[in-house]
């Protein structure tokens, strides 16, 4: 295929400046205070999130970062993490749900031709396209056949994000005849697209995952976005900066549970102490044990942040560089994410497992739903496991080793 394109230049992608940060996060704020009214009795039910995408649709967020220009909020990546990070506060599928359709609907501006990705976000901000799928390499891969007037996939997969909500899927295939891989967009609705929603997991169910059957289904030309190849002869050092950017979006995700669970674990024991004074002095707020768990897991977690923080504008200014990135900043991108994501992992399951420990017996308790956000936390990092991220670390500082390129979603 070919030396990947550059992704365009955010300065000159149509008026991209939208409402400005200050408006998505209240946004976000909003749209998080009302998914948590009902988060407990949402997860329980299990339903596909289909309302859920309403809720982000009907707020603008599934549009976020899609220029102005072309009819979208305009708004760059760190808006967008501390977006998800706010959302996941409240309901982590959710965040994982809206995280995964930013990785995916962005995809092209990486991937393909200026032109193409300016034709995908026109006509996923005017139709509200919510995205699922994933890029991350699986087998059996999927098979992509080169035909007289297009191409043809074929192939099941399972995928964690998305897909039985999705308006648009972006999947990773392979050439039959060369066994490059491939970016492509599937619309859902298209003959022979099957979908199954077999995820059937512990955690994070309302992330709408589950797997999808490709029979002989027609894929036009412009619809392979571009190569997924880790060959540096074809993969371009800002076409590289995808994986650390998804990945960020985990990080993001994590804190964001882990900052969620202590809210609620902090106000669920101050309510409880107020009502309970006389007769509860275990694990009131004077607790000396419970002053020193919540003492711990606010050290853990703002530890996580501040290496989240470092590893942001790590990748923002890694972005602005544009085409003057080298494999050498971006392998640093890639080590200061991987440093983010271990702390975040850390803190997302430790936070999740001991706010049941403060809250104690009452925390088992299914109406009050403390046990969700442990079920949440320990499904996204067992998909999402950190322990590869942390062996490249190691191979990065000792022998100078470029983390691969490997895509999170």
């Amino acid at each position: 295929m070919g030396v990947a394109p550059a992704p365009a230049d955010p300065a000159q992608e149509g008026d991209r400046t939208g409402p400005g940060r200050a408006h998505w996060l209240r946004v976000a704020r909003e749209t998080a205070d009302d998914l948590a009214t009902d988060a407990s009795a949402r997860e329980q039910a299990g339903k596909a999130p289909f309302d859920e995408v309403s809720r982000l649709r009907e707020a603008g967020l599934l549009t976020l970062l899609v220029p102005a220009g072309f009819g979208g909020g305009g708004a760059d990546w760190p808006t967008a993490y501390a977006v998800i990070r706010e959302i996941a506060a409240a309901d982590g599928a959710i965040g994982q749900l809206l995280g995964c359709h930013y990785f995916l609907s962005w995809s092209a501006r990486f991937l393909t031709q200026p032109s193409s990705a300016d034709r995908l976000e026109r006509q996923s901000a005017a139709e509200q396209w919510c995205w699922g799928g994933g890029l991350a390499r699986q087998e059996s891969p999927l098979t992509l056949t080169g035909t007289g007037g297009g191409h043809v996939l074929d192939g099941r997969q399972s995928y964690v994000t998305g897909v039985l909500v999705a308006d648009r899927l972006a999947v990773r295939a392979v050439r039959a005849d060369t066994g490059e891989p491939l970016a492509v967009v599937v619309d859902p609705t298209r003959h022979g697209v099957g979908i199954d929603g077999d995820a059937d997991t512990f955690g994070q169910r309302l992330a709408a995952g589950g797997s999808v059957e490709f029979d002989a289904v027609g894929v036009a030309a412009d619809d392979v976005l571009g190569s997924l190849s880790a060959d540096e002869d074809v993969l371009s050092p800002l076409t590289a900066l995808v994986s650390p950017v998804g990945r960020l979006l985990s990080v993001q995700l994590r804190l964001g549970m882990a900052e969620g669970v202590l809210a609620e674990a902090r106000e669920y024991s101050r309510a409880a102490h107020s009502a309970w004074q006389t007769a509860w002095p275990a694990g009131s707020p004077r607790d000396p044990h419970v002053l020193s768990v919540y003492g711990e897991l606010t050290v853990l977690t703002r530890s996580a942040s501040a290496l989240a923080d470092q590893a942001l504008q790590a990748v923002h200014d890694g972005l602005a560089r544009g085409e003057d990135l080298t494999f050498d900043d971006c392998a640093e991108i890639s080590v200061l994410v991987a440093l983010a994501e271990a702390a975040a992992s850390r803190a997302a399951q430790e936070s999740a497992a001991r706010a049941l420990d403060i809250v104690g017996t009452r925390s088992a308790s299914s109406r009050l739903g403390f046990d969700r956000f442990w079920r949440n936390a320990r499904t996204h990092t067992l998909y999402e496991p950190v322990t590869h991220r942390i062996r490249e670390v190691g191979d990065y500082f000792l022998n100078g080793e470029h983390p691969p390129f490997v895509l999170p979603i």
